[in-house]
């Protein structure tokens, strides 16, 4: 078989093992780099070279980046903007608002993680305002795929299509380049969704919906009893504490109060000191009268922040979380004395509270620094610390976490700690690459080594936050696109598309391509499609005499119509049971969104790129 064949073959095999998805997608990505090797078609540092190419880096920086933003809450803040200005009313303004927030996020951070964000935030406000979770999350995902041609980043496949045009010997498109295809993409779909989603779209919710942890800080402080009394006083230099021992506090004359925890100074650390300092902060939990009494008397000024004495926004802020933690059987912590106020043996975390059966352990009955009670299986603990202490002292297997910190800080901090940070090096990323002052896979590092220099994010945050399954599928189907080059196939392929289309001229060409794009895309990834269909593209324009450009565009258009099944994409799969959808109910919207992609990639790209 001679090499053209070989590279049919492992094409139609790969093809098939895509659409039959009994295999996970990153071992046939790798089975068809291997197959490119084992047949001779490609050496194996050819076959191999795919994940060091500097797309692939780029790719993976990018999600980096995303996850920056969503652990510091900008995504959470995007969020909850949304909430605050969809309004109860108006179905119109909810939709716009939602598909325009979505996808100027994805248009920065990629779809994947505009719609991950995003999408508790949707069933949230479908189950407030009481409306269908099929009517807002569908609108949500496809809006996203338009969102995605706004700017480089947006998918994959745009930095695909811009590194094959420079590799073609042509200019690369610019960061913001897309928007000129993605504006009227996105106006199109938006006015589709607006004008027709209500009768093409079910009308139901989903069995299963994605945990909302945005007001798990109220939940907790409830349930342990902290949700009102609470109060944080600083010591003051005239208080009679300063210099004496932690257990120098005494309640005797103040009955119905009770300690909660020390500070050290203004941060949110448990003290370390063995005595009081001016500064220190101290949390108490009583009536107000009480409260007041105690804090005259010993020179304590109570914050701002917690003079209402609301336990949610004393103890859950920007600079500190909880976490709620059981104890269980085998633990090493069981017959370890706790108590509430003790502090952990990292000496970043407090006990605010200690439940068995779910009756709490009061500080005055174990004695604050008196021993405590021993641990059993089955006891809760509520934690408190910076958020940083909490990601990184709660991966213990003595106990388990109840819910993530990390889940609730990115849903329930909006612009929390580090979002700031985070911004700025999205825009110095984005400058970066909207004037091409350094290759984008540069931008991208730059981007990624600043968010964990900056300390938003850990290297092992950093190596979980890339979606492992895109980079090494990307990386082992690239090795494919140079086969289809090296061997002819892509020309082979380029030359009966000509032949069949070419009389009919370049739009034929583009409608053509589209449509083998599009089959394709609803069944296999959208980023695996263009990677096959791309040297297709550049040899039928070379063939033609005609510039790659538009037709690269074409097929970045075309790859984000991924509209008409499940399978198409993961956020297309991610809604499916949120939103109660059945396999049949994407196509209905999906097909009219469909055709006006093709007009956009047909008609109106090479008015903007010319032949």
């Amino acid at each position: 078989m001679t090499p053209i064949g070989y590279t049919a073959a492992i094409i139609a095999g790969a093809v098939v093992l895509f659409v039959w998805n009994r295999l996970p997608v990153v071992v046939v990505a790798m089975m068809t780099a291997l197959a490119l090797w084992a047949t001779g078609v490609l050496t194996l540092t050819q076959a191999m070279g795919g994940l060091g190419d500097p797309a692939v880096v780029f790719i993976a920086s990018l999600f980096i980046v995303s996850t920056g933003l969503e652990m510091t809450g900008v995504t959470a803040w995007a969020g909850q903007l949304l909430v605050r200005t969809a309004g109860e009313e108006s179905r119109t303004r909810l939709l716009l608002m939602m598909m325009m927030l979505v996808s100027l996020l994805t248009a920065l951070i990629s779809v994947n993680g505009a719609v991950a964000a995003l999408l508790p935030v949707v069933v949230v406000i479908a189950v407030r305002l009481k409306r269908n979770s099929s009517q807002l999350l569908m609108p949500l995902v496809f809006s996203a795929h338009a969102g995605s041609m706004l700017a480089l980043t947006g998918t994959p496949v745009n930095v695909l299509v811009s590194d094959a045009a420079m590799e073609a010997g042509f200019r690369g498109f610019g960061y913001f380049e897309f928007a000129l295809a993605g504006i009227p993409l996105l106006a199109g779909t938006m006015a589709i969704i607006i004008l027709f989603g209500e009768r093409l779209l079910p009308h139901r919710n989903g069995a299963t919906m994605p945990a909302d942890l945005s007001r798990h800080a109220r939940t907790l402080v409830e349930h342990y009893g902290l949700a009102s009394g609470v109060y944080q006083m600083r010591v003051r230099g005239t208080s009679p504490l300063v210099g004496t021992p932690l257990d120098a506090i005494d309640f005797k004359n103040f009955p119905g109060m009770h300690l909660v925890a020390v500070q050290e100074g203004d941060t949110v650390t448990p003290l370390r000191r063995s005595f009081l300092a001016e500064g220190d902060h101290i949390l108490v939990r009583g009536d107000p009268e009480a409260a007041a009494g105690f804090a005259s008397e010993l020179h304590l000024s109570p914050r701002e922040e917690s003079a209402s004495g609301g336990g949610e926004e004393t103890l859950f802020n920007r600079q500190s979380g909880l976490a709620e933690v059981v104890i269980p059987p085998r633990s090493g912590l069981i017959g370890e004395m706790a108590f509430p106020g003790m502090v952990t043996e990292s000496g970043d975390l407090i006990v605010l509270a200690v439940q068995r059966a779910g009756a709490t352990i009061e500080a005055d009955k174990s004695g604050f620094g008196g021993g405590g009670i021993p641990l059993q299986a089955g006891d809760t603990m509520l934690l408190r610390g910076t958020w940083k202490a909490l990601d990184v002292h709660l991966d213990d297997p003595n106990v388990l976490v109840v819910a993530s910190p990390e889940l609730v800080r990115r849903q329930a901090v909006p612009m929390g700690p580090g979002a700031k940070k985070a911004i700025f090096i999205l825009i110095g990323m984005v400058v970066l690459l909207a004037t091409g002052l350094v290759p984008s896979a540069v931008a991208g590092l730059l981007a990624a080594g600043a968010i964990i220099l900056s300390g938003i994010m850990t290297v092992e945050q950093s190596y979980r936050a890339i979606n492992w399954t895109t980079v090494i599928m990307v990386g082992a189907m690239l090795p494919l696109s140079t086969a289809m080059v090296e061997t002819g196939a892509a020309e082979l392929m380029a030359k009966a598309l000509v032949d069949t289309l070419g009389e009919a001229g370049p739009h034929a060409l583009l409608a053509g391509l589209f449509v083998l794009t599009a089959i394709m895309g609803q069944l296999i990834s959208n980023t695996a499609t263009a990677l096959i269909v791309i040297p297709i593209g550049i040899a039928a324009a070379s063939s033609m005499g005609i510039s790659p450009q538009p037709v690269l565009m074409s097929t970045a258009v075309a790859a984000a119509a991924a509209f008409l099944t499940p399978i198409a994409t993961p956020t297309n799969l991610m809604v499916m049971g949120p939103g109660g959808y059945g396999f049949n109910d994407y196509w209905k919207l999906g097909l009219p969104l469909l055709v006006w992609f093709f007009v956009i990639s047909v008609l109106y790209v090479p008015l903007i790129w010319r032949f």
